[in-house]
């Protein structure tokens, strides 16, 4: 099934035309909204079948916006010529980060299942979490006529700006995947659950510490949403359940090896009582080198994030002692695939938040 584009107006048919040509004011969602009694969100959603809303309410709503003349700013579902491709752009984040390859997986498994609909992903990298490149990559996509956008947001005012633009001006369904972004009317959220994640490492190294000594943390951007979210749920469960468990610092790495191996060493050397070592984003390869320096007659307990294969022969070599993999592929996978559903069927997800498993790997359980 195709997908007609709107017309440059944002309206389609003649309806709208007709009505200014008699004079007549367009109908509003913000009139029906005072009508209704209800929020203008809940009459969006109630029109545009989004879901998350009382059926009653939403049939009142629809009731009410039929006798009051609105014309609805919506796609009209037709063929088109057989040339013309439904197009669907995905934005990433961190290409060059080795737990991109089974996302990346993913969206090529995706795109090879699409096509045979009639379907065509757009896939646009980034590569660090930059606003501007992101909002660049975001707008080329729109120029390329996407009907629906998969993305991994970068956690700021202007991107979260410009998807709700897609979202209420365009009628563009975004879906956000592997990180979300908090203030946007997009569909879903497709990734691990990163507090939840955080305070399992929380778990782990507390038990192995038996609760005390020092943790030291180490991130990759400080305006990394989903690193955000992993060192806050440590903190938080650090706190609860191992209070003197104490935190060494939080050091950011932009997800370079050779800067975690510098953190590392230069923690190990100033700081006494490290027990534990956390590592919430890439350049893990540099715990062991960092290891094979120091020369430590007993190391401190490592937990990382993502099964690679830098990161499994982490395990293997003893450098690390737990992994926690957020199934990449699936975060890849799925969101094109949703976005495909809700243009072609009006089939919206079930749930607001598709979490994936939190899977715990050590040598033993590759």
């Amino acid at each position: 099934m195709y997908i007609e584009r709107l017309l440059p107006d944002g309206t389609v048919g003649n309806d709208t035309v007709r009505q200014r040509q008699e004079g007549f004011m367009a109908v509003t969602i913000q009139q029906i909204a005072e009508q209704a009694g209800v929020s203008r969100g809940t009459v969006d959603r109630a029109l545009n079948h989004r879901g998350r809303i009382n059926p009653e309410v939403a049939e009142r709503i629809c009731r009410l916006a039929d006798e009051m003349g609105y014309v609805q700013k919506e796609r009209k579902h037709s063929r088109t010529a057989k040339d013309e491709r439904l197009k669907i752009g995905v934005v990433t984040q961190l290409a060059r980060s080795s737990f991109m390859q089974e996302v990346n997986r993913g969206i090529e498994k995706a795109a090879v299942e699409l096509k045979e609909k009639g379907i065509q992903l757009i896939l646009k990298e980034g590569l660090s979490v930059d606003e501007e490149e992101q909002l660049q990559a975001i707008e080329e996509l729109e120029q390329e006529g996407i009907r629906g956008l998969a993305v991994m947001p970068v956690d700021s005012e202007t991107v979260r700006e410009k998807l709700n633009a897609l979202i209420e001006e365009k009628n563009i369904p975004v879906v956000t995947f592997n990180s979300d972004i908090v203030g946007t009317r997009r569909t879903c959220f497709v990734g691990m659950d990163n507090r939840k994640s955080g305070r399992t490492a929380a778990g782990l190294l507390g038990m192995l510490t038996r609760g005390n000594g020092k943790i030291l943390i180490i991130t990759g951007y400080f305006s990394n949403h989903v690193d955000n979210q992993r060192v806050d749920g440590f903190v938080e469960e650090a706190k609860r359940t191992f209070p003197h468990l104490e935190i060494a610092g939080v050091h950011g790495s932009f997800d370079e090896a050779a800067e975690v191996e510098h953190i590392i060493e230069n923690a190990m050397m100033s700081t006494s009582g490290i027990s534990g070592i956390l590592v919430v984003s890439g350049g893990q390869a540099g715990v062991g080198k960092a290891f094979e320096k120091l020369r430590l007659d007993r190391r401190p307990y490592v937990v990382i994030y993502d099964q690679t294969p830098k990161n499994e022969r982490a395990l293997k070599n003893d450098h690390v002692d737990f992994l926690i993999d957020q199934n990449g592929y699936v975060q890849g996978y799925e969101p094109p695939r949703i976005l495909a559903d809700i243009l072609t069927k009006g089939q919206e997800p079930e749930r607001e938040y598709l979490f994936t498993d939190i899977k715990i790997k050590t040598k033993y359980n590759l």
